[in-house]
């Protein structure tokens, strides 16, 4: 595997920068890529263009766009494309993605088909999103709702820029909808995971989507700084201190820790054996390093019984090679990180009422010389009140914690992913009605499936757009 030289796109310009990032393979060391780097001030000057990114796009009809982004979906997922000084095929992909994130390629290969389906199926997903309305609408700012209502949408930002984490390829499919919505894009790519952003770029322009609209911008934190104050509209993916950095924001969609969780409904929990399999599934997923993990399980009795049985499950899973198919353990590459995150799990072990119930299964960190993994780990809390109750953490992790049904809602906190098990239709109603839920799934539904014709982390046509009030004389009303 040769290291490929990766420059920088400004508006599709390639950028090569006397300084660069060298990303290395996780366990050889042996170079994977070097990246050229830009800087705050570059941001800041590029943006001035913005405009001209959105109107290069506005130039080609929606019609056709979509169109190219279909083809590109199917290039992504299947072809060899030009990638800085080479070519990468799929297999190069999945083997640079894993060598530099930790992620087993088992895991990569399924995140290439996640982004791959929202680009193939952009025109269903564009509909849902939008509600049906015709994307025309958008395009021009005004048109005709078929009831014959002046309707206009005013776009809120000529590019949207997006600050990408290292942790996990699937969350691309959030902004993977915005070029046929003619708005332009910036890109930081996560440090250690260039690749998604450059190879969806490269597919983009195999099919004739002008890079003139499009940057991809690797660098330092100014870098993502800068992005997020000169675009209107960004989005940002990080821990919860970077939640509440920039909560109440209206121009910055934060999306931070999941704290997804499973809620077993007093109508279902003796009967908690037969869901074994969803709740193992919503933990073990990817690595556990989704937002749309399961990082908590609430039930109002059988808690010890639910735990050891997840244990049981879980407990025994050992690292394996990257290359292997059953491999499904990511490594925490950065020196120290993994031995950190144990440390300060096990402070909150120490708490009165907290088991950890994969004690018996061998120890959790394991730390070889270049990385260290964390082994699935289940642990019980007697009480929602237990410190760990309520945390995440960037491997397979799940606290089962005993609370009455009727107290669930008050105690569980934000969650991105409520899976409720109960055929209680005023519970329903109850959880229909929680804000702090985002996503609710009512019954067995795992929380990592997803449905992608539905908007995760708020409605991205919402944030880009703005409805607002548009009169004309009725003379023009044919015009319109």
């Amino acid at each position: 595997m040769s290291a490929l030289n990766l420059p920088a796109l400004r508006w599709g310009k390639p950028y090569e920068s006397l300084e660069f990032q060298e990303i290395s393979h996780f366990i050889t060391g042996e170079p994977v890529a070097k990246i050229s780097q830009i800087n705050g001030g570059m941001i800041r000057r590029d943006m001035r263009h913005a405009t001209k990114a959105r109107n290069i796009l506005r130039d080609i009809p929606v019609e056709d766009l979509i169109a190219m982004v279909k083809k590109a979906g199917a290039l992504f997922e299947t072809a060899e494309l030009p990638l800085g000084d080479g070519t990468q095929s799929v297999d190069d992909f999945v083997r640079q993605q894993s060598a530099t994130t930790g992620l087993p390629e088992v895991l990569c290969r399924s995140n290439i088909t996640k982004n791959a389906f929202v680009l193939k199926n952009i025109e269903q997903i564009l509909d849902a999103l939008t509600r049906g309305l015709d994307l025309n609408i958008l395009s021009q700012g005004y048109g005709l709702e078929d009831r014959g209502v002046i309707v206009s949408y005013q776009a809120q930002a000529n590019a949207l820029g997006a600050v990408l984490p290292s942790n996990s390829p699937g969350v691309h499919t959030l902004w993977l909808p915005v070029i046929p919505l003619q708005i332009g894009l910036v890109l930081k790519p996560g440090s250690q995971e260039p690749w998604t952003a450059y190879r969806v770029a490269s597919a983009f322009e195999q099919v004739g989507i002008p890079m003139e609209a499009i940057s991809i911008c690797p660098g330092g934190h100014d870098v993502g700084e800068s992005i997020l104050a000169a675009c209107e509209r960004s989005m940002i993916f990080g821990s919860a201190q970077t939640v509440e950095k920039y909560a109440g924001n209206p121009g910055v969609q934060v999306h931070g820790p999941g704290f997804s969780k499973i809620l077993l409904g007093d109508d279902v929990v003796d009967d908690w054996e037969k869901y074994l399999d969803l709740m193992v599934e919503s933990v073990y997923s990817n690595g556990g390093r989704s937002c749309i993990n399961c990082s908590n399980i609430w039930a109002p009795r059988h808690t010890k019984e639910i735990a050891q049985a997840l244990a049981e499950r879980l407990g025994p899973i050992e690292p394996k090679a990257p290359e292997d198919p059953e491999s499904g353990l990511a490594a925490f590459t950065a020196e120290g990180v993994g031995k950190a995150v144990w440390e300060m799990l096990q402070r909150d072990l120490d708490e009165s009422g907290v088991t950890d119930m994969t004690a018996e299964y061998g120890s959790r960190l394991v730390e070889h010389e270049t990385c260290a993994y964390l082994r699935p780990m289940v642990v019980h809390c007697e009480s929602p009140e237990s410190a760990i109750a309520t945390k995440e953490f960037m491997f397979p992790f799940a606290s089962v914690v005993e609370c009455p049904q009727d107290q669930m809602l008050s105690k569980i906190g934000p969650t991105l992913v409520g899976t409720a098990i109960t055929k209680d239709l005023n519970w329903i109603r109850q959880l229909s009605d929680a804000t702090h839920i985002d996503r609710l799934n009512v019954g067995a539904i795992p929380t990592n499936r997803l449905n992608w014709l539905q908007p995760h982390e708020g409605n991205l046509i919402d944030f880009l757009f703005r409805s607002r009030a548009y009169q004309v004389p009725e003379e023009m009303l044919a015009a319109v």
